[in-house]
C-alpha cells in the first residue's frame, strides 16, 4: 500500500456512508478511480459502476458493496432523549457509550449513546442493551430543542470512529463492511492501468448500494449490465478470535489469505479458475461453505438475468458489525492480487456452462 492508496482508505474509511445516503462515499471512490477507467454511470439509488473497454460485448464485474449499517431516528422524548432503530444489522449491545454523528440539514450534531453507571445497576439481575432500552443523548433536556438542532425522526447516524492500525498488521475500524472491497477493487482498476495490461473484455467495476438490507443496490445493477461473470467481494467472519464455533461457522483466520466460498450462488467452474489463478500466483487463500446462499451481492448477480457466472472472494473480518472491525492488511493485498490475475487469467467469450 503506497501513500497514494492509503491517503484514499483513511478518507474513503473515514467518511460515512450509511445504507441509503451512501452518495459521499461513492463521490470519493468514483473520483479515485476516474484516471484508470474509461467512463462510468451511476443509478438511480446511488451505485456507481467505473467501466473499461464499454464497447465490449463480453462483460465481466467485479464488486463490492458501498454501504455501512446505521441508526434512525425513531423516536424523541419530551426530555430530549433520542430512541432508534436499526438501518441494516446494527448490534444494540455495543452501543452504550458510543459517539454518534447524526446527520441533519443543518450539519453534524454529536450524540453519545447514554447508559445508567454500574453504581445503580442491579448487579443481581442487570438489564442488558436491547432496542427498548439503548437511547442517545445530545445534550438537549426538551423534544422542542433536540428539533431546533435539525434532528429529526427518519435522521440516520453512524458511531464516531475512524480508521486505525494494530501493530502494523491490522487494519481497525467502523465500516470495513465493506468499504475496504470497493478500496480492494479499485486498487485492482489502478494496477491494470499502471502497469498497462489490456483486456479483452469490458470491465464493470462496481461499488454497489444498500447491501445490508437486503442486497437490494446489486440486483438493480446487476439488472442493467446483464453481465456474463461477477467476481464479487465482500467480508467474511474471521472464526479464530475467541466465542467463535469453528463447527458451525469454519475456520477462517487473519494473514492466511482470501476466502473462496463453496456454494449454490457461486459456479464452480468459475471458482476452480480463480483457484488456478490463486495457484499460478502462489497466493494463499482458504475455503468456506455456504448453506443456501452466501448472504452477499454474490446472490443477486448469480440469479439476475439468465443467470450469471459468479464467485465470492471474500476478506477475512473480525468483530463483523462492531467500530472495531479487524483485518489483517497481508489478506487486503492477496484478495487485490487475486482478482488482478483472475482478470488477467480471464479470455473474452469464455463459457462457463456445466452442460454445452
Amino acid at each position: 500500500m503506497d501513500k497514494k492508496s492509503k491517503n484514499f482508505l483513511e478518507e474513503y474509511l473515514n467518511n460515512s456512508s450509511p445504507t441509503g445516503f451512501e452518495s459521499s462515499g461513492q463521490k470519493i471512490w468514483l473520483d479515485y478511480i476516474k484516471p484508470y477507467i474509461d467512463s462510468y454511470f451511476t443509478d438511480t439509488y446511488g451505485s456507481v459502476v467505473g467501466v473499461i473497454n464499454p464497447e465490449a460485448e463480453y462483460k465481466v464485474v467485479i464488486e463490492a458493496h458501498a454501504d455501512e449499517i446505521s441508526w434512525f431516528v425513531n423516536y424523541i422524548t419530551d426530555e430530549g432523549y433520542i430512541y432508534v432503530t436499526r438501518n441494516g444489522g446494527s448490534d444494540h449491545q455495543i452501543a452504550p457509550s458510543k459517539r454518534v454523528n447524526i446527520y441533519t440539514e443543518k450539519g453534524i450534531v454529536k450524540g453519545v449513546f447514554g447508559w445508567p453507571a454500574i453504581h445503580v445497576r442491579n448487579k443481581e439481575n442487570e438489564e442488558k442493551p436491547t432496542m427498548k432500552n439503548i437511547f442517545v443523548d445530545v445534550g438537549c433536556q426538551s423534544k422542542a430543542e433536540v428539533e431546533g438542532l435539525g434532528v429529526h425522526v427518519g435522521c440516520v447516524m453512524t458511531f464516531d470512529d475512524e480508521l486505525m492500525e494494530l501493530n502494523k498488521k491490522f487494519l481497525v475500524g467502523r465500516a470495513l463492511d465493506n468499504r475496504i472491497g470497493g478500496f480492494m477493487i479499485a486498487e485492482v482498476v489502478r494496477r491494470l492501468k499502471e502497469d498497462k495490461k489490456d483486456l479483452p473484455f469490458g470491465l464493470y467495476i462496481v461499488n454497489a448500494v444498500q447491501e445490508e438490507v437486503g442486497l437490494r443496490g446489486a440486483e438493480m445493477i446487476a439488472e442493467r449490465i446483464k453481465p456474463d461473470v461477477a467476481i464479487v467481494t465482500d467480508v467474511c467472519h474471521e472464526t479464530s478470535s475467541p466465542m467463535y464455533s469453528k463447527i458451525e461457522s469454519g475456520l477462517q483466520k487473519a494473514g492466511k489469505g482470501p476466502v473462496l466460498t463453496y456454494g449454490p450462488a457461486v459456479q464452480n467452474n468459475l471458482l476452480k479458475m480463480v483457484i488456478e489463478a490463486a495457484n499460478d500466483n502462489k497466493i494463499p487463500f482458504q475455503r468456506a461453505a455456504a448453506s443456501r446462499a452466501t448472504g452477499t451481492d454474490t446472490d443477486a448477480f448469480a440469479y439476475s438475468s439468465d443467470g450469471v457466472a459468479s464467485a465470492l472472494i471474500s476478506l477475512p473480518l473480525k468483530y463483523m458489525h462492531t467500530t472495531v472491525e479487524t483485518t489483517h492488511k497481508d489478506d487486503v493485498e492477496n484478495v487485490i492480487k487475486l482478482i488482478y490475475h483472475f482478470l488477467l487469467k480471464l479470455q473474452a467469450g469464455h463459457d462457463f456452462r456445466y452442460i454445452k
